[in-house]
């Protein structure tokens, strides 16, 4: 097992040669070829912007995915979706989205932060350029002034597969929100999987499965 160190030429090694965690490779820049390259691979960027020089680069060989037609929605879910307290939109406000991921209960400035300002411009112009989307929970309570953004997602789109960044909720269950409308939009427009990179409890009550990284890709090829 090894971490390789990346150069100013556009690659990345097998992910096969990467360490136990899925850490392959350090180094390289957060360009738009690059972060495509690296999407198109199953590579992901994930490094302490405040401890780190470098972007660190993961490929795990164990993927967790959410399959849009197998996505869970609760019966509390189910009921909150019929009362219609919340809009969600797609790609209205997506550095509203990426600044509430990145700050929300004080993120940034915890140690091992990793979305801070160079992955934000990064992913700010991959979604300039139609590679990344965000999806927008809004406060439509009758004693808001106005529409206010209260969670969200956003991730890079390729290959029809929407691969997860991060998410925020400043209300509960705006996140759940935000998954169940994405998958929802993914089922009726030919998407293959959600990339959730990791498990979490939040992921497997939605209805996430793990893959092999062979099926990772046999997916994102067709």
């Amino acid at each position: 097992m090894a971490v390789w160190q990346l150069d100013d030429d556009l690659w990345f090694p097998n992910p096969r040669w990467g360490e136990d965690d899925g850490l392959v490779a350090i180094g390289g820049d957060l360009s738009v070829d690059r972060l495509l390259l690296a999407y198109s691979h199953g590579y992901f960027p994930w490094y302490a912007f405040n401890m780190e020089r470098q972007p660190h680069w993961y490929c795990p060989l164990d993927r967790y995915v959410i399959f849009p037609d197998e996505i869970h929605v609760s019966h509390s879910m189910k009921q909150l979706l019929k009362q219609h307290k919340y809009q969600v939109t797609m790609n209205q406000d997506f550095d509203g989205v990426i600044h509430g991921c990145s700050t929300t209960n004080g993120r940034n400035e915890e140690g091992g932060a990793w979305l801070g300002p160079d992955i934000i411009e990064a992913y700010t112009a991959l979604h300039r350029r139609g590679y990344a989307s965000s999806v927008e929970v809004w406060d439509l309570s009758p004693d808001a002034q106005s529409r206010r953004l209260v969670g969200g997602l956003y991730g890079v789109t390729l290959c029809h597969a929407f691969f997860g960044e991060s998410m925020f909720s400043l209300v509960p269950n705006a996140s759940k929100l935000a998954l169940i409308h994405l998958a929802t939009t993914m089922e009726q427009n030919d998407g293959r999987f959600i990339d959730c990179q990791f498990e979490t409890p939040l992921f497997v009550s939605m209805g996430g499965r793990h893959i092999t990284y062979d099926r990772y890709m046999e997916l994102l090829s067709h």
